[in-house]
């Protein structure tokens, strides 16, 4: 139930995002950090994501690593994105799985965007820019952690 619903907010989110940002902003939370990522999805059925980004927060950048499963995808892509962090008020909370609703279709290159969120309530809307051959269309659980 509770992914049900988030799903439907997040949904919700990232179409606000493209007609008013700052409403958007407003309805994850206080904006505390910046992320960038770069991850690789292999995928026939279930699949497997990799990789790593960079956490800017409070004037310090971190490494962290990324990985995680997906469920009705095939394929493999490289996705490349930017994002903010909300709420994230101690950078413990930082690490931990976070559930994101997630769609794909990737021919070549694609764009695509998700919000994320882990039981410490840390938020996070990313857009990204794929390149590959996938199509995806499920609920993924991605564990970021702090290296």
């Amino acid at each position: 139930m509770r992914l049900a619903s988030f799903v439907a907010v997040s949904s919700l989110v990232v179409a606000a995002g493209v007609l008013s940002p700052a409403r958007a902003d407003d309805a994850l939370g206080d904006a505390t950090g910046k992320i960038t990522i770069t991850v690789k999805s292999a995928d026939l059925g279930l699949g497997y994501t990799w990789g790593g980004g960079k956490l800017t927060y409070k004037n310090h950048t971190h490494s962290f690593k990324i990985s995680g499963g997906t469920i009705a995808a095939v394929g493999f892509s490289t996705i490349k994105g930017t994002g903010t962090v909300y709420n994230l008020h101690a950078l413990k909370d930082f690490n931990g799985t976070y559930i994101a609703a997630h769609g794909e279709a990737t021919l070549g290159m694609g764009l695509g965007g998700a919000v994320l969120e882990n039981k410490n309530g840390v938020r996070i809307k990313i857009e990204t820019i794929s390149e590959g051959a996938r199509l995806a269309g499920s609920a993924q659980g991605l564990t970021l952690k702090l290296k």
